[in-house]
Protein backbone atom coordinates (compact mmCIF):
# COMPACT_ATOMS: atom_id res chain seq x y z
CA UNK A 1 0.00 0.00 0.00
CA UNK A 2 1.40 3.46 -0.90
CA UNK A 3 1.29 6.42 1.45
CA UNK A 4 -1.56 7.98 -0.60
CA UNK A 5 -3.79 4.90 -0.27
CA UNK A 6 -6.03 4.29 2.71
CA UNK A 7 -7.97 1.15 3.79
CA UNK A 8 -11.57 0.99 2.53
CA UNK A 9 -12.74 0.90 6.11
CA UNK A 10 -11.59 4.49 6.61
CA UNK A 11 -13.97 5.79 3.90
CA UNK A 12 -16.83 7.64 5.64
CA UNK A 13 -20.29 6.02 5.49
CA UNK A 14 -21.75 9.11 3.87
CA UNK A 15 -19.36 8.69 0.93
CA UNK A 16 -20.41 5.00 0.52
CA UNK A 17 -24.03 6.10 0.56
CA UNK A 18 -23.40 8.70 -2.11
CA UNK A 19 -21.63 6.16 -4.32
CA UNK A 20 -24.45 3.60 -3.96
CA UNK A 21 -27.06 6.28 -4.68
CA UNK A 22 -25.18 7.41 -7.78
CA UNK A 23 -24.80 3.82 -9.04
CA UNK A 24 -28.49 3.09 -8.51
CA UNK A 25 -29.38 6.29 -10.32
CA UNK A 26 -27.13 5.36 -13.24
CA UNK A 27 -28.73 1.91 -13.52
CA UNK A 28 -32.22 3.40 -13.40
CA UNK A 29 -31.33 5.98 -16.05
CA UNK A 30 -29.86 3.30 -18.31
CA UNK A 31 -33.00 1.19 -17.96
CA UNK A 32 -35.12 4.14 -19.00
CA UNK A 33 -32.89 4.70 -22.02
CA UNK A 34 -33.09 1.05 -23.16
CA UNK A 35 -34.51 0.56 -26.67
CA UNK A 36 -38.18 -0.37 -26.80
CA UNK A 37 -39.34 -3.83 -27.79
CA UNK A 38 -39.64 -4.32 -31.55
CA UNK A 39 -43.09 -3.64 -32.97
CA UNK A 40 -44.93 -5.89 -35.41
CA UNK A 41 -44.70 -3.30 -38.19
CA UNK A 42 -40.91 -3.22 -37.85
CA UNK A 43 -40.31 -6.76 -39.14
CA UNK A 44 -37.67 -6.38 -41.88
CA UNK A 45 -37.43 -8.50 -45.04
CA UNK A 46 -36.00 -11.95 -44.38
CA UNK A 47 -32.36 -12.66 -45.24
CA UNK A 48 -31.69 -15.45 -47.68
CA UNK A 49 -31.08 -18.94 -46.34
CA UNK A 50 -27.60 -18.76 -47.84
CA UNK A 51 -26.81 -15.56 -45.93
CA UNK A 52 -27.99 -17.13 -42.69
CA UNK A 53 -25.94 -20.24 -43.37
CA UNK A 54 -22.81 -18.15 -43.90
CA UNK A 55 -23.53 -16.24 -40.69
CA UNK A 56 -23.93 -19.44 -38.68
CA UNK A 57 -20.18 -20.24 -38.69
CA UNK A 58 -20.93 -23.94 -38.91
CA UNK A 59 -23.70 -23.91 -36.28
CA UNK A 60 -26.89 -23.65 -38.37
CA UNK A 61 -29.14 -25.28 -35.78
CA UNK A 62 -28.08 -22.85 -33.07
CA UNK A 63 -28.56 -19.86 -35.37
CA UNK A 64 -31.99 -21.18 -36.40
CA UNK A 65 -33.06 -21.19 -32.74
CA UNK A 66 -31.72 -17.69 -32.14
CA UNK A 67 -33.44 -16.44 -35.29
CA UNK A 68 -36.76 -17.90 -34.12
CA UNK A 69 -36.36 -16.00 -30.83
CA UNK A 70 -35.69 -12.82 -32.80
CA UNK A 71 -38.77 -13.42 -34.94
CA UNK A 72 -41.01 -14.01 -31.94
CA UNK A 73 -39.85 -10.73 -30.39
CA UNK A 74 -42.18 -9.03 -32.88
CA UNK A 75 -45.18 -9.95 -30.74
CA UNK A 76 -45.20 -6.49 -29.21
CA UNK A 77 -48.09 -7.14 -26.85
CA UNK A 78 -47.48 -10.83 -26.13
CA UNK A 79 -51.17 -11.59 -26.68
CA UNK A 80 -50.76 -13.84 -29.73
CA UNK A 81 -53.67 -12.13 -31.50
CA UNK A 82 -53.62 -8.45 -32.39
CA UNK A 83 -49.82 -7.95 -32.55
CA UNK A 84 -49.36 -11.03 -34.75
CA UNK A 85 -52.16 -9.83 -37.00
CA UNK A 86 -50.23 -6.63 -37.65
CA UNK A 87 -47.22 -8.53 -38.98
CA UNK A 88 -46.43 -8.45 -42.67
CA UNK A 89 -47.21 -12.10 -43.43
CA UNK A 90 -45.22 -12.10 -46.64
CA UNK A 91 -42.12 -11.16 -44.67
CA UNK A 92 -43.04 -13.49 -41.82
CA UNK A 93 -43.27 -16.46 -44.18
CA UNK A 94 -39.93 -15.45 -45.70
CA UNK A 95 -38.32 -15.65 -42.25
CA UNK A 96 -39.91 -19.04 -41.49
CA UNK A 97 -38.79 -20.35 -44.88
CA UNK A 98 -35.21 -19.25 -44.22
CA UNK A 99 -35.18 -20.75 -40.72
CA UNK A 100 -36.45 -24.11 -42.00
CA UNK A 101 -33.85 -24.09 -44.75
CA UNK A 102 -31.22 -23.52 -42.05
CA UNK A 103 -32.52 -26.33 -39.81
CA UNK A 104 -34.94 -28.59 -41.73
CA UNK A 105 -35.37 -30.98 -38.79
CA UNK A 106 -36.62 -28.30 -36.42
CA UNK A 107 -40.30 -28.69 -35.55
CA UNK A 108 -40.71 -25.30 -33.91
CA UNK A 109 -41.14 -23.03 -36.96
CA UNK A 110 -44.05 -25.08 -38.29
CA UNK A 111 -45.47 -25.47 -34.78
CA UNK A 112 -45.63 -21.69 -34.38
CA UNK A 113 -46.96 -21.36 -37.92
CA UNK A 114 -49.88 -23.72 -37.26
CA UNK A 115 -50.63 -22.95 -33.61
CA UNK A 116 -49.94 -19.21 -33.43
CA UNK A 117 -49.55 -17.38 -36.74
CA UNK A 118 -52.34 -19.31 -38.53
CA UNK A 119 -54.81 -18.68 -35.69
CA UNK A 120 -54.98 -14.91 -36.04
CA UNK A 121 -58.49 -13.47 -36.55
CA UNK A 122 -57.66 -12.44 -40.11
CA UNK A 123 -58.84 -15.02 -42.69
CA UNK A 124 -56.59 -13.74 -45.48
CA UNK A 125 -53.44 -13.97 -43.35
CA UNK A 126 -54.54 -17.28 -41.89
CA UNK A 127 -54.89 -18.71 -45.39
CA UNK A 128 -51.41 -17.48 -46.32
CA UNK A 129 -49.94 -19.30 -43.33
CA UNK A 130 -51.94 -22.48 -43.99
CA UNK A 131 -50.65 -22.58 -47.56
CA UNK A 132 -47.10 -22.11 -46.26
CA UNK A 133 -47.60 -25.12 -43.97
CA UNK A 134 -49.03 -27.14 -46.85
CA UNK A 135 -46.07 -26.31 -49.08
CA UNK A 136 -43.55 -27.16 -46.36
CA UNK A 137 -45.30 -30.49 -45.65
CA UNK A 138 -44.06 -31.92 -48.94
CA UNK A 139 -40.42 -31.39 -47.95
CA UNK A 140 -40.74 -34.17 -45.34
CA UNK A 141 -44.31 -35.55 -45.08
CA UNK A 142 -43.55 -38.20 -42.44
CA UNK A 143 -42.19 -35.58 -40.03
CA UNK A 144 -44.39 -32.61 -40.95
CA UNK A 145 -47.85 -34.14 -40.93
CA UNK A 146 -48.87 -32.73 -37.53
CA UNK A 147 -48.85 -29.04 -38.54
CA UNK A 148 -50.81 -29.95 -41.68
CA UNK A 149 -53.35 -31.91 -39.61
CA UNK A 150 -53.83 -28.82 -37.48
CA UNK A 151 -54.12 -26.76 -40.66
CA UNK A 152 -56.94 -29.04 -41.83
CA UNK A 153 -58.77 -28.51 -38.53
CA UNK A 154 -58.32 -24.74 -38.77
CA UNK A 155 -59.60 -24.73 -42.35
CA UNK A 156 -62.65 -26.70 -41.25
CA UNK A 157 -63.56 -25.03 -37.96
CA UNK A 158 -62.13 -21.49 -38.27
CA UNK A 159 -62.43 -20.77 -41.96
CA UNK A 160 -65.39 -23.11 -42.58
CA UNK A 161 -63.70 -24.11 -45.83
CA UNK A 162 -64.32 -27.84 -46.19
CA UNK A 163 -62.71 -28.23 -49.65
CA UNK A 164 -59.51 -26.68 -48.29
CA UNK A 165 -59.61 -28.89 -45.21
CA UNK A 166 -60.09 -31.92 -47.45
CA UNK A 167 -57.09 -30.95 -49.60
CA UNK A 168 -54.84 -30.87 -46.56
CA UNK A 169 -56.24 -34.10 -45.11
CA UNK A 170 -55.93 -35.85 -48.48
CA UNK A 171 -52.23 -34.92 -48.65
CA UNK A 172 -51.60 -36.58 -45.28
CA UNK A 173 -53.38 -39.74 -46.40
CA UNK A 174 -51.63 -39.86 -49.76
CA UNK A 175 -48.05 -38.85 -49.01
CA UNK A 176 -47.22 -40.14 -45.52
CA UNK A 177 -45.62 -43.57 -45.33
CA UNK A 178 -44.25 -43.86 -41.81
CA UNK A 179 -46.00 -46.28 -39.42
CA UNK A 180 -45.62 -43.55 -36.80
CA UNK A 181 -48.31 -41.47 -38.53
CA UNK A 182 -51.50 -42.39 -36.63
CA UNK A 183 -54.55 -43.68 -38.42
CA UNK A 184 -56.72 -40.80 -37.16
CA UNK A 185 -54.58 -38.43 -39.22
CA UNK A 186 -55.03 -40.58 -42.31
CA UNK A 187 -58.76 -40.90 -41.64
CA UNK A 188 -59.42 -37.15 -41.47
CA UNK A 189 -60.37 -36.97 -45.14
CA UNK A 190 -63.17 -39.53 -44.68
CA UNK A 191 -64.91 -37.50 -42.00
CA UNK A 192 -64.45 -34.25 -43.90
CA UNK A 193 -66.08 -35.92 -46.91
CA UNK A 194 -69.03 -36.78 -44.67
CA UNK A 195 -69.29 -33.14 -43.63
CA UNK A 196 -69.27 -32.17 -47.31
CA UNK A 197 -72.09 -34.67 -47.90
CA UNK A 198 -69.81 -36.60 -50.26
CA UNK A 199 -71.18 -39.78 -48.78
CA UNK A 200 -70.32 -42.20 -51.57
CA UNK A 201 -66.69 -41.07 -51.66
CA UNK A 202 -66.49 -41.36 -47.86
CA UNK A 203 -68.02 -44.86 -48.00
CA UNK A 204 -65.51 -46.04 -50.61
CA UNK A 205 -62.55 -44.68 -48.66
CA UNK A 206 -63.73 -46.08 -45.34
CA UNK A 207 -64.50 -49.47 -46.85
CA UNK A 208 -61.05 -49.54 -48.46
CA UNK A 209 -59.41 -48.67 -45.16
CA UNK A 210 -61.19 -51.49 -43.35
CA UNK A 211 -60.36 -53.97 -46.13
CA UNK A 212 -56.68 -52.98 -46.18
CA UNK A 213 -55.92 -54.65 -42.86
CA UNK A 214 -54.21 -51.53 -41.52
CA UNK A 215 -56.51 -51.36 -38.51
CA UNK A 216 -55.10 -53.63 -35.80
CA UNK A 217 -57.03 -52.33 -32.81
CA UNK A 218 -60.31 -54.33 -32.53
CA UNK A 219 -62.13 -51.45 -30.84
CA UNK A 220 -61.12 -49.04 -33.59
CA UNK A 221 -62.12 -51.58 -36.25
CA UNK A 222 -65.57 -51.95 -34.65
CA UNK A 223 -65.98 -48.18 -34.44
CA UNK A 224 -65.11 -47.70 -38.12
CA UNK A 225 -67.27 -50.63 -39.17
CA UNK A 226 -70.19 -48.98 -37.40
CA UNK A 227 -69.38 -45.69 -39.15
CA UNK A 228 -69.40 -47.52 -42.47
CA UNK A 229 -72.77 -49.07 -41.67
CA UNK A 230 -74.17 -45.65 -40.71
CA UNK A 231 -72.83 -44.19 -43.95
CA UNK A 232 -74.44 -46.93 -46.03
CA UNK A 233 -77.76 -46.34 -44.26
CA UNK A 234 -77.50 -42.59 -44.92
CA UNK A 235 -76.79 -43.24 -48.58
CA UNK A 236 -79.78 -45.57 -48.73
CA UNK A 237 -82.07 -42.94 -47.23
CA UNK A 238 -80.77 -40.31 -49.65
CA UNK A 239 -81.49 -42.58 -52.63
CA UNK A 240 -85.04 -43.31 -51.48
CA UNK A 241 -85.95 -39.64 -51.32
Amino acid sequence: MTRDERPLGTVPAVVWGALIFALAGQIAWRSLQAPSAPQAADLPPAPSAQALRLASFGEPNALARVTMLYLQAFDSGATNTQPFRRLDYGRLIGWLDAILALDPRSEYPLFTASRIYAEVPDPAKSRLMLEFIYRQFFVDPDHRWQPLANAALLAKHRLHDLPLARRYAAAIDRYTRSPDVPLWARQMQIFILEDMNELEAARIMLGGLLASGQIKDPAEARFLAQRLKDLEERIGRERRR
